[in-house]
């Protein structure tokens, strides 16, 4: 049916959906539930074929409300119209756009401010609204603000799609109505949420909305296919259209070491009647797993979690993050505003703006007022603002080796903290050996207390790699909710062989290291991998593919060619 009929009835196939059958079965789910749903990401530039897709918001249950990345607060919630009470004598109160529920078109998306960014999210939140974000980023790190990405169901991306393959997009409104009055009474098993979860913890999706937004995806498909309960059709279609986008791109992992066999216990548990395991395997997770990996493109998954890290991280190259504001900052030039949003009046801008407009006004109010200025001449003042950076040395103290490597790391932390004071650099080190990590020096740009700190610092003992990526995942998270843009460099010559319950066992020491550099990874924390051995270690080339961290063998560094690669890193 897939040649002949509608792509819109044909929600249980188990194979990959044409691009333009996704879009269909997008728009679908979305005019059934779009407030659990809570919107669309649509990453395409403008034209008619994205034209043909907002077209079909039509469907909607809810009032579309187009907005766009400058306005306001008083536009959204509402409050005094300065303006008109000005022009009447009298107050005026104007509501907001979130006063009532609404599904909004952001145009622009991708140069939402966080501010805004923030308060879509919070509004999200309330089973009120929808949003559909039309992202028209050109460049890998121009993605919509990470709060709305990890708020919106359902993402599609046109970019390649000629218009010859797509069709008009009619949604049949009495199937759609029929649909949304089932939806309440659509039963969700027990385990379908547990298998999301799951499957999202396997696909490196951290978020926890991501499994609640699969599950109301998944109803929404039982209801549009008039299923009484969420079957795994059902389950797997929702899975496609929600994970995909944020499954991180699939690493290749080294081979397991065999394990020597377990002695067997005498007395084992009878195994459970196949009925009884079928049951459990209702949803079988590895199926979903492979569907999501095969709904989008590989590369595209390598632009979004690469535009991931670049927009939690864009002075991760050179300079730290930069933001607008109207505080503090490099000035720019003013621009045209209103009073009552909290930004600083330019005031000779607006005195600039309002001058030639005098005599004019003078005869239109007959008056001989000095000054007239109008709504229309106020100018408020914009800065741009540079974070801190900071580069988080995680050093591996372990081994006979330890004392030369750690003295290259000190050599080198004071090399870059040298040039640190014209660049705004921190620099921070901690360092694993025997079964624990140690932060031995917080973020700081003082010459004098790394010197102290670093003297006499001891090595030798395990190699804890996993408590050392633990301890830098903290430390970069701690250094970014201050505003600092955050670089994690691991100096080790080995792998890992502590795992994080402290057992001496280097198989689970491995997967515990490569399970927190996918964490790390997922944060969009920046990384580099130096390997400080005598011969490059295959291990750490496959941890550095887990982070997607560039991967760099310097046996036998100095600190000067230390220095000199992670200042290259850092973007000197």
């Amino acid at each position: 049916m897939r040649g002949g009929g509608s792509a819109l009835t044909q929600a249980v196939t188990p194979e990959p959906l044409t691009p333009w059958e996704r879009v269909e079965a997008a728009l679908t789910l979305l005019a059934i539930d779009p407030a659990g749903l809570k919107g669309l990401w649509l990453r395409a530039r403008a034209s008619g074929l994205r034209d043909r897709i907002t077209a079909a918001l039509s469907a909607l249950p809810l009032p579309v409300r187009r907005i766009h990345p400058t306005i306001g607060d008083d536009a959204l919630f509402g409050g005094l119209d300065l303006a008109a009470t000005l022009s009447s004598g009298s107050p005026v109160i104007q509501r907001g756009i979130l006063d009532a529920p609404s599904a909004l078109v952001l145009a622009m998306a991708e140069r939402s401010p966080a501010g805004l960014a923030a308060r879509l999210g919070t509004a999200l939140d309330q089973p009120r609204h929808c949003l559909i974000a039309l992202d028209e980023g050109a460049e890998k790190d121009e993605l919509l603000p990470l709060g709305l990405v990890d708020r919106l169901g359902l993402f599609l991306d046109i970019d390649g799609l000629q218009w010859s393959e797509t069709r008009d997009i009619a949604l049949d409104p009495d199937r759609l109505a029929a649909a949304r009055t089932r939806l309440a009474q659509v039963v969700t098993p027990a385990r379908a949420g547990e298998t999301l979860a799951r499957v999202a913890a396997q696909l490196g999706i951290a978020s926890l909305r991501a499994p609640t937004l699969a599950l109301a995806a998944a109803r929404a498909q039982a209801a549009w296919e008039g299923h009484d309960s969420v079957t795994d059709d059902d389950l797997r279609r929702a899975a496609d259209l929600v994970f995909a986008h944020r499954a991180l791109p699939a690493t290749e992992e080294a081979p397991p070491e065999p394990e020597p066999p377990e002695d067997q216990p005498d007395d084992t548990d009878t195994p459970p009647p196949p009925e009884q395991q079928q049951g459990e395997e209702m949803f079988p997770e590895e199926m979903l797993v492979e569907a999501v990996r095969a709904a989008l493109p590989s590369d595209l998954l390598e632009q979004l979690a690469a535009g991931r890290a670049a927009r939690m991280a864009r002075g991760a190259t050179g300079t730290g993050s930069a933001k607008s504001g109207n505080r503090r900052g490099r000035p720019l030039p003013s621009r045209q505003g209103r009073l009552g949003t909290g930004a600083r009046i330019d005031l000779v801008g607006t005195l600039r703006a309002a001058a030639p407009w005098q005599p004019l006004r003078r005869r239109q109010q007959q008056t001989d007022a000095v000054l007239l200025v109008r709504p229309s001449d106020i100018r408020i003042k914009r800065f741009r603002e540079t974070s801190d950076r900071v580069l988080i040395f995680a050093v591996d103290a372990s081994g006979s080796s330890a004392m030369a490597r750690l003295s290259e790391a000190k050599g080198a932390i004071e090399l870059l903290l040298a040039q640190a004071y014209a660049r705004r650099d921190h620099v921070s080190l901690l360092a694993f050996r025997g079964r624990d990590a140690e932060l031995i020096l917080p973020p700081t740009r003082s010459l004098v207390q790394t010197k102290r700190r670093l003297a006499g610092l001891p090595g030798g003992g395990g190699t804890p790699l996993a408590h050392g990526l633990r301890l830098a995942l903290a430390v970069g998270i701690q250094a970014r909710a201050r505003g600092m843009t955050p670089t994690v460099a691991l100096l080790t010559d080995g792998r890992g062989n502590i795992a994080l319950d402290g057992s001496a066992n280097r198989a689970q020491a491995e997967e515990d290291a490569l399970k927190l550099a996918t964490s790390l990874r997922a944060s969009g924390l920046p990384a580099l991998v130096i390997d400080t051995a005598n011969r490059p270690q295959p291990s750490l080339a496959n941890l550095a593919r887990a982070l997607d961290a560039p991967y760099i063998a310097l046996p036998r560094a100095d600190a000067h060619r230390l220095s000199s690669v992670l200042g290259a890193a850092m973007g000197d």
